[in-house]
């Protein structure tokens, strides 16, 4: 397994993570079993960095990481680093309703978090949208008050701004932005990207497949089910869909010359844009989890960048990359 490390002040990590939502929450139903033999399979494989957040099936999620590593062998839990995102609400129908960043509710999130992951410590935890009635260095000042009482390791930040960025990095050392990039969500690369790289603060890339869009997989005919949320995204809609399907025709042909699958260069082309990136790889099943370490594999020379850029050129995916209400939430956007 390859690493990197997360920012000058964070830890080091294999250099793909493995997001776990989907064996909770969005994606439609998943096989328990299966996922906690995925979380296994990953950390056998050299895996170290757990993605989660507490809020992913209502705390679902992070019991089944909890479980998956309270049965994993001694050495690999003891390598495995939890990534935890906080702060949004929902009700009992599963509905969501704001975000939640004041000091006191870190803390009892945090609280919740601990007992539910079976840990004595959280890696990397940071509040999965700026809540926008709570200044971001409340909320930082929160967590690095957790940090210095040994609950939290390290400080990181999801879906912000650069001017946000640096307000936070002005409170407490950040260690990470966790943020969607992928070859069709480029829009890290104009101003968040090299503040970032400024303030020495590296990037867990979420969406590197677009949600399974560009993996290869997704055919222009599937049906999705009521709890699958890509039903209600611009880019699996109608004709969206078709041209964003059309880019990944166009991606295949590049990929098949090179011996890989679509999946493995699509993370591949992340893996390239820098050792301060790390992908986060959303595999419910053993068969894509192996697919998707198989681009630590596959190198990338000039010329497969290039024909890459020319298949899937910056800005040429089709809808935005969630509905309009979602997006109005996202900092990173503003």
């Amino acid at each position: 397994m390859l690493h990197r490390t997360l920012g000058t002040t964070g830890p080091q990590v294999s250099a793909l993570g493995l997001g776990c939502m989907g064996m909770s929450a969005l994606y439609g139903d998943a096989d328990r079993a299966e996922s906690v033999a995925t979380i296994h399979a990953a950390l056998d494989a050299g895996v170290t960095l757990l993605d989660t957040g507490d809020f992913y099936g209502m705390g679902h999620n992070e019991m089944l990481i909890g479980e998956a590593l309270r049965t994993a062998p001694a050495a690999h839990r003891e390598k495995a680093l939890t990534s935890v995102k906080f702060g949004a609400l929902r009700d009992p129908d599963g509905n969501w309703s704001g975000y939640d960043g004041r000091p006191a509710a870190v803390k009892n999130f945090a609280a919740y978090s601990l007992q539910r992951l079976g840990v004595d410590h959280i890696d990397v935890y940071r509040i999965a949208r700026v809540d926008p009635d709570v200044p971001i260095e409340e909320t930082v000042g929160a967590i690095a008050e957790l940090v210095e009482a040994g609950h939290v390791r390290h400080i990181g930040l999801s879906e912000v701004g650069a001017d946000t960025i640096r307000r936070a990095a002005a409170v407490a050392p950040v260690t990470d932005v966790q943020i969607e990039y992928s070859l069709i969500s480029r829009g890290i690369e104009d101003r968040i990207l090299p503040a970032c790289r400024e303030l020495g603060i590296g990037v867990t890339a979420y969406g590197v497949l677009s949600r399974g869009l560009i993996s290869g997989h997704f055919t222009r005919d599937r049906q999705l089910a009521a709890n699958d949320f890509r039903g209600h995204s611009p880019r699996f809609q109608g004709e969206n869909l078709q041209r964003n399907l059309d880019l990944v025709d166009a991606l295949r042909k590049v990929a098949d010359e090179r011996g890989a699958t679509v999946a493995q260069t699509a993370i591949a082309w992340v893996l390239s844009r820098g050792e301060d990136i790390v992908p986060l790889v959303g595999a419910r099943r053993r068969d894509r989890l192996a697919e998707a370490l198989g681009a630590l594999d596959v190198t990338l020379g000039a010329a497969d960048l290039a024909a890459i850029e020319e298949a899937v050129p910056a800005g040429a995916a089709a809808g935005d990359r969630y509905p309009a209400e979602q997006m109005a939430h996202l900092d990173s956007e503003h």
